[in-house]
């Protein structure tokens, strides 16, 4: 974690090397040709973000934003690349911002990761005092000035323009695209916000080359790299594993994480945090990139799977994911900010035997009127793909939480509120 060692083993050459042999544009080539694509979740080509940025001896101040707000549900992976590789991702973002232009970069931390928080300015001290940062950095005439930012705990500031927002200091509401943060970001300057794991595989890239990192893939997918997998849930050996990308999820399940618990059986597993679709068992084989998943009905995310057993009931599962999305609903759009509490309380009600026909329907209707296009951001959308995917799957489950016909509830008009109007008492 100290630079002395960091540097023993071959770090902050990357950043020498680009700053000393390479044009930013030639950083930029290197890296779209690499074809890494961004590991917070959406899977957009790194190299092809950074092209959009506006470039040349006019285009002004410029950020680099590292989103390290790791709030998703079942994911764990960027905190143990900043508490134990801290300078690795501070030599990424020199990489990025060189290639960028960048004057100011800030690591925008969840709040709690308070020893990544630790750990990371630790490094920065470092780093600062060895004329890594600051200015006229290694004689070259750039300039980059880096920080840690904590956050207040919100969700949706993993959404890059709601996290820009919080970072200038205001309510984390997202913003309307276009413009997209690389033309009018923080403070209306251009921006480019990447994930922790996308910016800790740029020194590597720099260091070995494109056609190197496409290669670590070992031919299981298109894509360069390797990738941080993760599997939670009744496991053996559930934990992080970094694995060729395009390895196939019963790979992961299986041999890395050692299969089930005794007396377990896989039921079916989430690929990539709460907020993607339930795939079967039968979906094992798939690799687990980005363009597999996708064509599957779900999306791989952050790749760190959640394995659901046969125990679990997948209301009560779903319910649980539905309340968290609520709580984080942002309240900035109307069908975020009332469809999922309303999605919620009819869950209740089936998961306590006191649901209607129609609460299913509804939920049903939900998950298109609260889906892409929809809303002001990804984040009701993304709430609606473990619920549509349940029901998909596991319609009986729901169906089981309908009360008989000729009771109050069966019978009852439940609005948004929650209040139980029109009700036909027995």
């Amino acid at each position: 974690m100290d630079i002395a060692a960091y540097e023993a083993s071959g770090g902050y050459l990357a950043v020498r090397n680009a700053i000393r042999d390479l044009q930013p544009a030639d950083v930029q080539a290197k890296v779209k040709d690499s074809n890494l694509r961004g590991r917070g979740g959406a899977g957009f080509p790194t190299g092809i973000k950074w092209g959009l940025v506006p470039m040349g001896p006019d285009a002004g101040t410029k950020y680099l934003v590292c989103n390290a707000d790791e709030m998703e549900p079942n994911t764990f992976k960027d905190r143990l690349l900043m508490e134990g590789v801290p300078h690795q991702l501070i030599e990424g973002m020199l990489v990025a911002g060189y290639a960028i232009q960048a004057t100011t970069g800030y690591i925008f931390l969840r709040g709690e990761y308070v020893k990544s928080a630790e750990r990371l300015n630790a490094a920065l001290a470092e780093a600062r005092a060895a004329g890594l940062l600051g200015k006229n950095i290694l004689g070259s005439g750039w300039s980059f000035e880096l920080s840690v930012h904590t956050g207040a705990g919100r969700y949706i500031c993993g959404e890059e323009t709601a996290l820009i927002n919080s970072l200038e200091g205001r309510r984390a509401n997202p913003r309307a695209k276009p413009p997209f943060p690389q033309i009018a970001g923080a403070w209306g300057r251009p921006t480019v916000v990447n994930n922790v794991e996308s910016l800790s595989n740029l020194p590597h890239i720099i260091n070995n080359g494109a056609e190197w990192f496409k290669g670590l893939s070992q031919g299981k997918s298109k894509d360069g790299g390797t990738k941080l997998y993760g599997c939670s849930g009744r496991v053996k050996r559930g934990g992080i594993y970094e694995l060729p990308i395009g390895t196939s999820a019963r790979e992961i399940i299986e041999e890395h994480a050692g299969g089930m618990r005794d007396g377990y059986t896989l039921k079916c597993w989430l690929p990539g945090g709460a907020s993607t679709d339930f795939l079967m068992p039968e979906h094992l084989d798939l690799p687990m990139d980005f363009d597999s998943i996708s064509k599957a009905g779900s999306r791989m995310g952050t790749g760190l799977i959640m394995a659901v057993d046969q125990t679990a009931n997948m209301v009560s599962l779903v319910r649980n994911l539905e309340e968290f999305f609520a709580r984080e609903s942002c309240g900035w759009c109307t069908p975020c900010r009332d469809g999922l509490p309303w999605s919620v309380k009819m869950l209740i009600a089936l998961e306590e035997g006191r649901g209607r026909m129609e609460d299913i329907e509804q939920l049903t209707k939900l998950t298109k009127a609260l889906g892409p296009g929809r809303t002001f951001c990804a984040h009701a959308p993304g709430a609606m793909e473990p619920l549509q995917s349940a029901l998909k799957f596991f319609r009986a489950e729901f169906e089981a939480g309908v009360a008989p016909a000729g009771t109050a509830d069966a019978d009852a008009n439940i609005g948004l509120t929650g209040v139980v109007v029109n009700a036909k008492v027995a």
